[in-house]
């Protein structure tokens, strides 16, 4: 099984968001929080704990730099496992992307380079994790803003690797895909050609934002009309399936992203119908 999640829409918990909804325990099938983000304990983990009695939750790493060219962070992997065996979350997934080189380590989701050896490479890691933890994870595809000399496969065609070598699954981020045919061309109908979508456990879906005319994965926007076709297209081949709605910038105030919920429940219920 790829995940325990409900077949429905879920939302993207942030911190602005956690108190109230502790208190008024809005009606959401399931929330998805950043793990790295309870790693420190205290206040924050105890109001994860609260959460989780309440509602199903998807662990969501941002910090692991999965394609890294050097051993996995160790004390990472280890407060992640520690941080599962407190919450025992219905999901747990990462990043097809790298941040740490030389001994420095990079706040952003920098897209692996599809070059000969990056499948073993991450192969190898996305083991150590799942060996450690003791779980299947779900790996995600990252935007991109470059293409890389000597890349040798499509994203779609390193992430069916992955899954066939180590049994991972697969978190399909739409707006990811859609930033990337905005910015190289890259076709998403052919990337989804080329995905086993029956490992896909999670969907999610966001905004972006332009910057000297490029597409950047801000998730500080609503999704655009484009992001919600191709979720359209996507659920239509995959059937019921956890999607869920991010904002981590420009965090509109409860109820309007609320209001946005419905939105994507309603897409989804006319998906699979």
């Amino acid at each position: 099984m790829l995940t325990t999640l409900p077949l429905a829409a879920g939302l993207g918990l942030r911190s602005p968001h956690i108190q109230q909804v502790l208190a008024e325990k809005p009606n959401v099938a399931w929330w998805e929080v950043h793990s790295e983000n309870f790693f420190g304990g205290g206040a924050p983990i105890a109001a994860l704990e609260r959460l989780r009695a309440d509602y199903p939750i998807s662990l969501h790493g941002v910090g692991m730099g999965l394609g890294s060219p050097h051993e996995l962070d160790p004390s990472h992997l280890a407060q992640l496992k520690t941080l599962i065996d407190r919450i025992e979350p219905q999901a747990i997934s990462e990043h097809l992307s790298w941040n740490r080189l030389h001994g420095k380590v990079y706040a952003d989701l920098l897209p692996v380079p599809r070059v000969e050896g990056v499948i073993e490479l991450l192969s190898e890691h996305i083991q150590i994790v799942q060996d450690q933890l003791q779980r299947r994870i779900l790996i995600e595809n990252v935007s991109s803003y470059i293409q890389f000399t000597g890349e040798q496969y499509l994203e779609s065609e390193v992430l069916a690797e992955l899954v066939a070598r180590t049994g991972c699954g697969l978190l399909l981020d739409i707006n990811n895909l859609y930033v990337s045919q905005v910015n190289l061309g890259i076709d998403p109908l052919v990337e989804l050609v080329h995905l086993p979508l029956a490992a896909v456990g999670e969907i999610h879906i966001a905004g972006f934002e332009v910057f000297d005319g490029i597409a950047i994965d801000t998730h500080g926007a609503a999704p655009c009309d484009k992001v919600w076709q191709l979720l359209d297209v996507v659920l239509a081949k995959t059937g019921p399936i956890p999607v869920l709605l991010e904002r981590d910038q420009n965090i509109p105030e409860l109820d309007s992203f609320l209001h946005d919920y419905e939105t994507l429940k309603n897409r989804c219920t006319a998906n699979w119908i």
